[in-house]
C-alpha cells in the first residue's frame, strides 16, 4: 500500500461488516481495525504540562526551545489490530507506531474500565464511555492530572481525535486534534479484456 492508496472511501479493512456508525463497543473496535496515515496537531496551553500515561500512542512532548515550542505538528503511521475478547470483556486494540519500537495494548472491560492487560483487575489504565452519537470517551487520571480522548469516525475510513490534559486547579495542560485516514488497497485496473489485474503499490 502507498500514500496514494489512502482514501475516505470503501470498506474498513477488517472483512467483518461492522455497522456505521458504531453502535456498540465491538462494532467501534471493529471500525478502528486498519492501517492509518494519522496527521496529529499538538498543543501546550499551560506551563506546567508534561508527560502522562494516556490512552493516545506516542503522546509525549517534544519541548523546543524557541517560541514556537506551543505547537507541533506531526505525521505517523499506524497499524491498529483487534484483540480477542477475554471473558467478559469486549476486547481491545494493539495499536503500533511505525518507526517506534513497542506496541500499545488497550483492554476495554465491561465495568466500563480500561487498561494494558486483559484482566480487568489487573493494569486498569482509565475508564470508558460509548456516547450515544458512536463517540468514544477515554478518560485516565494520572496524580493531580487528567487526560480527556474523544475519538469519532465521520466515515468508516475516517477517524478524528481529540486529547485535552487538565492539571490540578482546572487549568489546562495540553491539547492534541488528529485526523487519521484508513488506508486502503487500489482497485484492480482492468486487463486487456476487461479481466481485473493485480493492484500495483
Amino acid at each position: 500500500m502507498t500514500d496514494a492508496s489512502a482514501t475516505t472511501t470503501g470498506t474498513p479493512e477488517d472483512r467483518a461488516a461492522a455497522p456505521f456508525p458504531p453502535t456498540d463497543l465491538a462494532a467501534f473496535l471493529r471500525c478502528c481495525a486498519g492501517d492509518w496515515l494519522s496527521l496529529r496537531s499538538r498543543f501546550n496551553l499551560g506551563s506546567e504540562a508534561a508527560p502522562a500515561t494516556g490512552a493516545e500512542p506516542s503522546e509525549a512532548d517534544t519541548p523546543a526551545d524557541d517560541d514556537n515550542s506551543w505547537h507541533a505538528s506531526e505525521r505517523a503511521e499506524l497499524q491498529v489490530t483487534l484483540l480477542v475478547a477475554p471473558g467478559e470483556g469486549h476486547g481491545g486494540l494493539a495499536v503500533e507506531v511505525k518507526g517506534q519500537p513497542g506496541v500499545q495494548q488497550s483492554y476495554f472491560h465491561a465495568d466500563g474500565s480500561f487498561g494494558s492487560e486483559p484482566d480487568a483487575s489487573k493494569g486498569v489504565t482509565g475508564s470508558w464511555t460509548l456516547g450515544p452519537d458512536g463517540s468514544l470517551d477515554l478518560v485516565v487520571t494520572a496524580g493531580e492530572r487528567q487526560l480527556k480522548e474523544r475519538i469519532w469516525f465521520t466515515k468508516p475510513n475516517l477517524r478524528l481525535r481529540s486529547t485535552v490534559e487538565q492539571l490540578a486547579g482546572g487549568s489546562p495542560g495540553r491539547a492534541s486534534f488528529s485526523s487519521e485516514i484508513r488506508r486502503v488497497p487500489r482497485p484492480a485496473a482492468p486487463g486487456p479484456n476487461g479481466t481485473p489485474t493485480a493492484a500495483k503499490d
